[in-house]
């Protein structure tokens, strides 16, 4: 076997065995151990007994999260490191413990993608409770917005925009930051009725409560509202097929004033589909818990947008994680 071969074996297995590492941080934050650990020393016995678990199990999964530098181990005692205790400790404002969890509950899906793809059609698997799944889902949502939603705000100009659109906004996040960096702007939330607490939890949380109000419905079908300055999409046209997407911009677009502007922000293909690996991998994701939703393509949401009487569509500067990107368009 050649050198190149040997390497192509090690990133296979590597990558087929991936899910152990998935797995071990999705249970070290389901049963709290970074939050409990928070910034002492203790032991697995110690651990084990403020979280009600084996000891020997508790010991096992500590080194191994360890060995994956979440914590640090001096002689029989464990720590945070200080990336564990900034984003695994409940509390720390840059916590990522409900969008860990959120990837949690999707593993029984990806446990059956080969029936996904005979099929071509979701799977049935979610076992973990409606309500448990819809806040780790939100808040999840919240967790990653909040690191993104400062960039945002800074690098998106909305001087002279008096009302937003914050379309399937789930906990407010975006708008909450818009608001911030734009004094003369108010904003609209537009989701399920499901979202709300959460969302009026969120704005209430930051002051909000006086210039963002909320609006619920399904932005599929319901009417938005009218003479929007802007629109905000963000990480919303993926969980739709191409017809909805296109109805969902149509109705944005009709809701926005004369002038107003529209931004998609998505996990952006490439026009071949077949990269990059995160957007590639999200449109899996979708076939398996919607069925129909995909990532899309600059290309296709242009079209989409230009369909809509959307013009001199562009892309913005701002380059987010995964892949992320921001279109914008003027009508």
């Amino acid at each position: 076997m050649s050198n190149s071969s040997g390497k192509k074996v090690g990133q296979i297995l590597d990558t087929s065995s991936a899910y152990w590492k998935s797995c071990a941080i999705h249970a070290g934050v389901k049963l709290d151990i970074f939050t409990v650990i928070n910034d002492g020393f203790c032991t697995a016995k110690e651990i084990a007994g403020r979280i009600d678990t084996d000891e020997r199990g508790t010991m096992v999964l500590l080194n191994a999260l360890s060995a994956m530098d979440l914590l640090v181990k001096e002689n029989d005692r464990y720590a945070n490191t200080m990336e564990g205790k900034q984003l695994l400790v409940k509390g720390s404002p840059d916590y990522l413990g409900y969008i860990i969890l959120h990837h949690h509950h999707l593993v029984d899906a990806w446990a059956q993608l080969d029936t996904a793809i005979k099929t071509g059609e979701a799977v049935v698997s979610r076992s973990h409770g409606e309500e448990k799944e819809r806040e780790s889902f939100l808040m999840g949502m919240f967790n990653l917005a909040v690191q993104n939603a400062p960039r945002v705000a800074e690098q998106v100009p909305l001087a002279g925009c008096r009302r937003l659109l914050d379309l399937g906004g789930g906990p407010g996040t975006y708008a909450i930051f818009f608001c911030q960096k734009n004094p003369g702007l108010t904003a609209t939330i537009f989701d399920r009725e499901t979202t709300r607490p959460f969302a009026m939890k969120t704005v209430k949380r930051y002051n909000m409560g006086d210039r963002i109000d909320f609006i619920s419905g399904d932005f599929t079908r319901d009417p938005l509202g009218k003479d929007y300055d802007v629109a905000w999409l963000s990480q919303i046209l993926h969980s739709n097929g191409p017809e909805a997407c296109q109805r969902i911009i149509d109705s944005t677009a009709a809701a926005l004033a004369p002038g107003g502007r529209i931004l998609i922000h998505e996990f952006f293909l490439e026009e071949s589909l077949a990269a990059p690996l995160f957007p590639a991998l999200f449109s899996l994701n979708m076939l398996l818990n919607n069925g129909t939703g995909r990532s899309y393509s600059f290309g296709q949401i242009t079209a989409m947008l230009q369909r809509a009487g959307v013009r001199r569509v562009e892309r913005l500067p701002f380059a987010g994680p995964n892949h992320s990107a921001i279109l914008a368009g003027t009508l």
